[in-house]
């Protein structure tokens, strides 16, 4: 960023795409022999798909999954040739473009119609990869649909519309690594992968676990790992942070101080008045807001503000939120940096105990109007093969 840029900025998030490399080298040297699939749904859980992806695979990360098959595409579009999964399907899916795109697909069982269509079209074989759901009810076959899904994905094999090449599960409690359903849920996906095995299917891959169960389950490691939060540097346990897991946190939420005043003791403070000053105090305005992606519900949000932490009063509106600060004179304030979270000041976990979320939706939430700023020894890479790719 040229000075000018750094003089003039309003309110950015800060991405150390340095962070991205060093979480995924990190995990990857903790998993092997299993790869690591760099999960970069929903816009890189908001730190930016296409530098997360491009970070991530310099970094040691051999695959990318999305949910969305139009995640998958834009990837590809911007020159992304790796190993691609994407596993959240409706009958409008653009099945063709994945087929044709090379886009390996999550398969529950009823897709595997649209799959085939779309392989027969395309004159070329669809990748799959077939979900069992062995515990967490959401996508994937029942154990029960099972063996239908796997004597159906046989027929369309040997059609010559598909390749099985996959066989994966989801975990539903691997962050609290105490409860027994992950144990539950590792074994029905062993006999899952018998059935299949025994039907034929010669598999490539067979993976199971996500960030926290790839830091806490060695046993769920299989052939791959599906690299999450962990990848952002936030860590999915309660009782961990990221430092216990060597992890570093990628974003960094800031703004600049919009105004500053000194008030009375009893001063109300936005919408409803929830909050009223005890004292003679000053109030810091942040331009930052619900539509931004601060939770309108946060309570006590914590904000560095010149070194030191304040918390947020009141309640937060679209566009702003009120600090208070304090005996900190007003005109030392406007144009002050205001961090929310990041590596070197509060974290977006506080934020979320402050709104009572996750951190995973904290980072993900933020949104476009938030300008992100890339930085890092991975940034100049990146923006090379964007150059390359433009």
């Amino acid at each position: 960023m040229s000075s000018v840029e750094e003089a003039r900025w309003e309110r950015r998030a800060v991405i150390d795409l340095d962070a991205i490399g060093h979480n995924v080298r990190h995990v990857a040297d903790l998993v092997a022999p299993a790869m690591v699939m760099a999960v970069v749904k929903a816009d890189g859980y908001g730190h930016g798909a296409l530098p997360v992806a491009r970070t991530a695979l310099e970094s040691g990360a051999t695959w990318l999954g999305v949910a969305h098959v139009s995640e998958a595409l834009a990837l590809r579009e911007a020159g992304i040739s790796a190993p691609m999964l994407a596993w959240l399907h409706t009958p409008g899916t653009d099945f063709a473009a994945a087929v044709e795109s090379h886009v390996d697909l999550g398969i529950s069982g009823w897709e595997l119609e649209h799959v085939a269509a779309a392989a027969r079209a395309a004159e070329q074989p669809a990748r799959v990869h077939l979900k069992i759901d062995t515990g967490l009810g959401r996508n994937g076959a029942t154990l029960e649909a099972w063996p239908d899904v796997l004597a159906a994905a046989s027929q369309l094999q040997e059609e010559g519309l598909i390749r099985v090449v996959g066989v994966w599960t989801h975990l539903a409690v691997a962050d609290e690594p105490d409860r027994p359903q992950t144990d539950h849920q590792l074994e029905a996906f062993r006999a899952a992968i018998s059935a299949a095995e025994e039907a034929g299917f010669e598999l490539e891959l067979k993976h199971a676990a996500n960030t926290p169960a790839a830091l806490s389950r060695p046993d769920a490691h299989f052939d791959m790992v599906r690299l999450g939060l962990g990848m952002y540097g936030l860590s999915p346990f309660r009782d961990q942070d990221h430092e216990a897991l060597s992890l570093r946190p990628a974003m960094t939420l800031s703004a600049r101080v919009a105004n500053a005043k000194e008030v009375p003791a009893d001063q109300g403070v936005s919408y409803g008045l929830t909050y009223r000053t005890h004292s003679a105090t000053t109030l810091a305005l942040i331009p930052l807001g619900y539509a931004d992606g601060v939770p309108r519900v946060a309570v006590d949000g914590p904000v560095q503000i010149a070194g030191q932490r304040h918390v947020s009063c009141g309640r937060v509106a679209m566009d702003q939120f009120v600090v208070d600060v304090g005996q900190v004179p007003a005109r030392e304030l406007v144009g002050t940096e205001a961090v929310l979270f990041g590596a070197h000041g509060p974290t977006a976990t506080e934020w979320a105990d402050a709104a009572g979320t996750i951190n995973y939706e904290m980072v993900t939430r933020i949104g476009s109007r938030v300008p992100r700023v890339y930085t890092g020894e991975a940034a100049e890479t990146v923006a090379a093969g964007e150059e390359r790719h433009g």
